[in-house]
């Protein structure tokens, strides 16, 4: 997918890519922030980069959850980031309306797992001639995932990859398995998401938990078998974060992490 992207960096690099950044776009100064530290961390160590921040948040456990600080406000803000930093930017629609609207801003389009089997949204996506990211359904088999990619190139469009983030174990906890990315790849780039991944979903609180403390055990894992990319949310105080902090990682963590993956990815090359 990233050789459709022309402003990312390091495509040369043969390492990972990773797609990264907060939850929701909560300010610019956050924003701006948290895109600045990335990049000067993954060109430190040529990993190439796409920024992400979600402009809306539609799928919430309860009608007081923060949403977004407006639509086009936020897609403002990824669109400074992207003019900013020389970095492609990437969101979740939820909508065949935010199509559309989303691709004036951002490069990447991100189908949510919840509805990556919704045809009238991956066509409306595949349609902007954007790149377009499939999450993997908690619900679906890794074989399921072949009709979703055949959606979008049906459409017109093979700019596409699809994001690991787990499968429902229980009610209240997500679990990967690692045997799915190869088989993904039969049919596109596998990204790892890997801060959904440990995700803990459906508490009684009304509240999604997590656990963090995982990233790196789930991050290595990924790249050991051969992930293209990786997915992770970063904060820099998760705590204060306005979602999904409970699964985020810190921002501060961020470089010793990659500095550890990128020495995981030297060794499987």
């Amino acid at each position: 997918m990233i050789q459709f992207l022309d402003q990312i960096a390091h495509k040369d690099s043969k390492n990972f890519f990773l797609i990264a950044g907060p939850c929701a776009i909560e300010s610019e100064e956050m924003a701006m922030e948290i895109a600045e530290r990335i990049l000067a961390i993954t060109d430190k160590y040529q990993i190439p980069y796409i920024f992400k921040g979600s402009f809306k948040k539609a799928n919430r456990s309860r009608v007081d959850s923060f949403t977004g600080i407006g639509d086009e406000k936020a897609l403002e803000i990824l669109a400074k980031v992207g003019e900013r930093f020389k970095v492609p930017t990437t969101t979740d629609i939820h909508e065949n309306h935010h199509a559309t609207l989303a691709a004036q801003y951002v490069d990447v389009l991100q189908i949510p797992a919840f509805l990556v089997r919704q045809t009238d949204l991956l066509v409306a996506a595949a349609k902007t001639q954007k790149c377009v990211t499939l999450k993997k359904g908690q619900f679906l088999s890794p074989e399921a995932m072949k009709f979703a990619v055949e959606k979008v190139r049906d459409s017109g469009n093979e700019k596409t990859a699809i994001i690991e983030r787990g499968n429902s174990f229980g009610y209240t906890d997500l679990v990967v398995d690692f045997r799915g990315i190869p088989v993904m790849q039969q049919y596109a780039p596998v990204i790892l998401d890997v801060t959904h991944s440990l995700q803990q979903p459906n508490q009684s609180t009304g509240v999604t938990g997590g656990r963090p403390e995982l990233i790196e055990t789930i991050a290595k894992a990924g790249i050991a078998v051969g992930a293209d990319g990786l997915f992770i949310e970063t904060h820099p105080d998760p705590s204060c974060a306005k979602s999904d902090g409970a699964n985020m990682l810190r921002l501060d963590l961020l470089e010793g992490l990659l500095e550890k993956l990128t020495r995981v990815r030297q060794a499987i090359l």
